[in-house]
């Protein structure tokens, strides 16, 4: 038998300032199980999984890597609660034709999230 990934424990993305980026997930929701803003590293449930964030070296450019996609209960409410913190998703809440509601955002390092719930 092969053997088969069964979750992700964690996404690490990089920034080149974590009190900024800190105070951005926070501003979504996502809480600090470790680290913070005055931290090189910070770890943020994410449901069974984490997302962390790791301070690179400002030299480093932070490329586009990708998107990391998180199911939320409610998107248009998680939606409401971004731009009533102030932040500026891409678009507001779309149903998809591979059956998902959704919105994306940009993290201050250019990182690309994804809202969504099945339909």
């Amino acid at each position: 038998m092969t053997p088969a990934v069964t979750a992700i424990s964690a996404i690490t993305l990089a920034t080149h300032d974590m009190p900024r980026a800190v105070g951005f997930y926070e501003k979504l929701g996502f809480a600090p199980t470790y680290g913070g803003a005055d931290s090189d590293f910070t770890s943020f449930q994410a449901g069974s999984g984490f997302l962390n964030l790791i301070v690179a070296d400002p030299k480093q450019p932070l490329p586009w890597w990708g998107r990391a996609i998180f199911h939320v209960e409610n998107v248009d409410a998680f939606h409401a609660r971004a731009v009533a913190k102030g932040l500026s998703p891409l678009f507001a809440p779309e149903d998809a034709p591979w059956g998902e509601r959704y919105f994306h955002i940009a993290d201050p390092d250019g990182h690309e999230l994804s809202f969504a719930k099945p339909l």
